[in-house]
């Protein structure tokens, strides 16, 4: 299984649907890097994506992007492939 990393917020609507898409496909562990605990971390999110929006997704070294991005990865049939590296 590959390593998911989100960084997200607590009250984020977009990060809990990605949540649950995520542990729809099997997915039993997300590393979550919370924003709005670690506000340093979002200089960081930005630096590495170019976005200040939450959820920003990666799976391994793959951005995804965001909720958006991985439920149209998703419904393209391209989540599971990464998934089940």
């Amino acid at each position: 299984m590959p390593v998911i990393t989100m960084y997200s917020t607590a009250v984020c609507p977009y990060c809990i649907n990605a949540e649950r898409l995520l542990t729809s496909k099997g997915v039993t562990e997300i590393n979550k890097v919370r924003i709005d605990l670690q506000p340093e971390k979002r200089d960081e999110m930005m630096q590495k994506t170019g976005r200040r929006t939450v959820p920003q997704i990666y799976i391994d070294d793959f951005h995804v992007g965001g909720f958006d991005d991985l439920r149209a990865l998703d419904l393209a049939g391209g989540l599971e492939p990464l998934l089940a590296k």
